[in-house]
């Protein structure tokens, strides 16, 4: 049977080009078509720009809703409940990874004095997070998009319990005779599993949720990390008074680590639905893992993003785990740190929440990328001035709050960023490659602010403990608002790319690289079903 087109432009059944009188032959009416456009986007909006009114099952009620692929076939897309299981379970996941990564740094000094630790061994304890990622982040982006999503977070989910037990063995345990090995052991795993919690995100978006819930699941998700870190710097403070309350802390950490693991085992049953949410969930992970890193590689604008965001990661990281050392320079006093750091993850928590509902709402991916990244630039230039001035503590705070409003909203939605520009690459590479970069810079970065700090000089106002001398961070700070803005204005100005995955999904594609069950007819012929532009071979990296 041959298409024909119906005059509002749609698809119909039957013999040569249909009309909206031709009912007996199933024809669509005007108002028809405008019904299904209203509910399956218009493919005339252009590509990455669905419209205003696209929906999927999930509006009225979970449940299945039928589509037309090019062949002009039905297709139905469905959304299930146990979605939000799953992205609970992975929330969870994150969150407790991040407290178990930041739980001992609060309380260094008690740990430091009731195991006879250095206070290296002890901010190792932190940084084996940062070296474990860049190898094993290689892995798990292999993981997460050959083995399947279940698999990765109940990997994790074990990796990151069992590590939280093993580090609370010296407090139990008699007589053990090294507890940093124990201590260093446990962190190591629940490294590892920060590899597979945190890639995790944006290939759970893509596979259960409809387009219109994409960025706020991924969002929900992402931001549960920075919850933990603000929990762990709440958390260990009030359970650790004295160093006897040590193995209390540890103890508390395993709940939610062990909840994690029990919800990831027990209510994870598949990687992905049945019948899938979206057109673009369909052709999640369609490439392999070694052609997928080439396709990235060869892919322009996701190297720039990937780079300038990957460097945004690193200076806020850097930012973050040398707050204290800054702020105790100039007076400062510890408290007032921890305050500063709270502000900063909060509103970006905040900031998140908005923005990711801003962009499911409107699809402006570059447009709130580039921004955001335009104000947080401006926000740590004015950290770098006031940093360096004494009794600010109210500018200070009022800095560090809009960095992380402007700077946290962004991770979520330049994660989804990556993965439009990528398509049809699987989420994994996609956003783990981007992940990995971050790392490498942050430790390249971080280690540069600290070899640029001098003595200072002058007068000093100096709070820092642990018999550090004052230290000059006035260079260290003028290079990371240089670096900050120096990535922000590369990627405005040169990143430019096509929604690839919505463009497929405007379109109704099929899943890239799959054969076409019928010929297709020439560009412009009549009862053509598609446009020539409708290719099932995906853009190049330029987008054509």
């Amino acid at each position: 049977m041959t298409k024909g087109v119906a005059r509002d432009g749609l698809q119909t059944e039957g013999g040569g080009p249909g009309t909206a009188e031709d009912l007996g032959n199933g024809a669509e009416t005007a108002r028809d078509s405008r019904d299904r456009r209203g509910t399956a986007g218009d493919p005339r909006d252009g590509p990455g720009t669905p419209g205003d009114r696209q929906r999927t099952a999930v509006d009225p009620g979970d449940g299945p809703m039928t589509e037309r692929d090019v062949g002009g076939g039905p297709r139905t897309l469905r959304t299930y409940t146990r979605r939000w299981v799953f992205l609970l379970a992975v929330s969870l996941l994150s969150c407790s990874n991040a407290m178990l990564w930041l739980s001992f740094a609060p309380v260094a000094d008690a740990i430091v004095q009731h195991f006879l630790l250095s206070m290296e061994q002890v901010n190792w304890l932190s940084l084996i997070y940062f070296v474990v990622a860049i190898p094993g982040g290689i892995a798990a982006i292999w993981v997460l998009d050959f083995v399947g999503l279940r698999a990765a977070t109940i990997l994790g989910s074990w990796l990151n319990f069992v590590g939280s037990v093993l580090r609370s063995l010296p407090c139990v345990a008699v007589g053990i005779p090294s507890p940093f090995a124990f201590f260093m052991a446990g962190q190591s795993l629940c490294a590892l599993a920060q590899t597979l919690v945190i890639f995790s995100p944006a290939k759970l978006a893509a596979l259960w949720f409809p387009e219109h819930q994409r960025a706020t699941a991924n969002m929900l998700a992402t931001m549960s990390n920075p919850l933990g870190v603000l929990v762990a710097n709440l958390l260990s403070p009030a359970l650790v008074k004295k160093g006897e309350d040590i193995p209390l802390m540890l103890g508390v950490y395993i709940i939610p680590a062990g909840l994690a693991c029990l919800l990831s085992t027990t209510c994870i049953w598949e990687n992905m639905p049945p019948t899938p949410p979206s057109t673009g969930a369909a052709s999640s992970t369609s490439e392999k893992f070694g052609p997928g890193l080439w396709l990235l590689l060869q892919n322009k604008a996701y190297i720039i993003l990937a780079v300038c965001f990957g460097g945004g990661i690193g200076v806020f990281s850097s930012f973050s785990a040398l707050l204290e050392q800054i702020l105790c320079a100039s007076g400062y006093s510890n408290e007032f740190s921890g305050l500063c750091g709270a502000l900063f993850i909060v509103f970006g928590i905040l900031g998140a929440l908005i923005l990711g509902l801003y962009v499911d709402r409107t699809k402006h991916f570059t447009e709130a990328t580039k921004i955001g990244l335009c104000l947080a630039s401006l926000a740590c230039v004015a950290f770098s001035l006031v940093a360096q001035l004494q009794g600010q503590a109210i500018a200070l705070a009022a800095v560090c709050s809009l960095l992380g409003l402007f700077g946290f909203a962004v991770a979520p939605v330049a994660m989804e960023l990556a993965v439009e520009c990528s398509f049809p690459v699987g989420e994994g590479a996609a956003t783990g490659l981007v992940f990995v970069l971050g790392q490498a810079e942050g430790v390249l970065i971080m280690v540069l602010l600290t070899v640029l700090t001098v003595p200072r000089t002058g007068p000093s106002f100096s709070t820092c403990q642990h018999g550090k001398d004052s230290l000059d961070w006035t260079v260290s700070l003028l290079l990371m608002a240089g670096l900050c803005t120096l990535f922000t204005c590369v990627l405005v100005l040169f990143f430019h790319t096509p929604y690839r995955r919505l463009q497929a999904e405007s379109e109704g594609l099929p899943p890239p690289r799959t054969p076409s069950p019928t010929p297709k007819p020439p560009q412009g012929s009549p009862g053509s079903p598609c446009p020539a532009s409708s290719s099932r071979r995906p853009p190049d990296s330029q987008g054509r």
